[in-house]
């Protein structure tokens, strides 16, 4: 019998905001890399997840959501996006079947046509959906796109992942195993870490705050007595913003930092000392040179 030969290949997830593309990349790698809210915009950079097998690793791309850009911080995420589909074996278009077909939806299947790159077809939250109306659905987006594959999932319940793995193997061509097969990002730590910062503040503030926000690590070190002493800057446009992330009496700030604590120690599997501040860079979003220091860059 002839020795498998190994595979692999990278693999974008692309899609409306807010449609589960991190949910789906944390339900793949068992942990998680990618940051999740019910924001629009949630992730702004390309997060690589690594899942290998004894035959075969996928590196995932999850691209910002391809969105009406309102600034040149939505221009970068929108390139990102669209740029990262001409680096791929294979590219998942992740739709939402509780809200149907829209018109983000076909402008994302208009940018696909531009790729030779097969394209995927990913249903998911089928869960919140009757079973009856998955058909009809099916068939509305088939008008859409020549799809390589069609593949109706919950990433939140894990329904069908493990079918839309294997369907994705099979584009995949004879390769190296890029990655240790222990690794599951190629993100450095301190990326991670910010991400999972900028996360808690999404859950706990509305309205214009979510997207004026940007988190840095300024420090990260390993004390002596095994602790990991972690710095990190929240950046705000405006002053008023800066209040709101505080709280009062700092009630806020602290919560932020309790919930990031505890992911940042199940990421690092060490006890953590998280030191949060927060800072105004007026306009953030619309100056380039800003943007760039904050690691947003327009080659991405």
């Amino acid at each position: 019998m002839a020795e498998q030969k190994f595979k692999s290949g990278f693999v974008a997830i692309v899609g409306r905001p807010n449609v589960g593309k991190s949910t789906l990349m944390n339900q793949v790698i068992g942990q998680k890399i990618a940051i999740m809210s019910d924001k629009p915009q949630t992730t702004r950079n390309k997060i690589h997840g690594v899942y290998t097998t004894d035959h075969s690793q996928i590196v995932f791309l999850d691209t910002p959501g391809i969105h009406k850009r309102q600034s040149k911080l939505g221009d970068y995420m929108n390139n990102t996006a669209l740029n990262t589909l001409k680096e791929v074996e294979a590219a998942l278009f992740l739709i939402d079947a509780s809200e149907g077909l829209g018109g983000g939806d076909r402008f994302i299947a208009e940018q696909l046509k531009k790729v030779s790159t097969p394209v995927i077809l990913v249903l998911n939250k089928i869960d919140l959906i009757e079973p009856e109306a998955l058909l009809p659905l099916i068939e509305g987006y088939r008008k859409l796109h020549d799809f390589a594959e069609i593949v109706p999932i919950s990433a939140k319940l894990g329904s069908n992942v493990n079918t839309l793995l294997e369907q994705l193997a099979k584009y995949l061509p004879e390769g190296p195993q890029y990655y240790p097969a222990d690794q599951i990002t190629d993100h450095p730590e301190q990326f991670v870490c910010a991400e999972l910062v900028r996360e808690k503040i999404l859950h706990m503030t509305r309205e214009e705050v979510p997207h004026s926000i940007a988190v840095t690590i300024e420090d990260m070190r390993v004390e002596e007595n095994g602790t990991v002493y972690i710095s990190a800057v929240i950046f705000v446009e405006r002053d008023s913003q800066k209040g709101i992330i505080i709280g009062k009496q700092g009630a806020m700030l602290k919560e932020v930092g309790r919930q990031a604590r505890q992911d940042i120690q199940n990421l690092l599997g060490s006890k953590i000392f998280l030191e949060l501040w927060v800072k105004v860079k007026k306009d953030w979003r619309n100056q380039e040179r800003v943007l760039r220091d904050l690691g947003f860059h327009r080659d991405a």
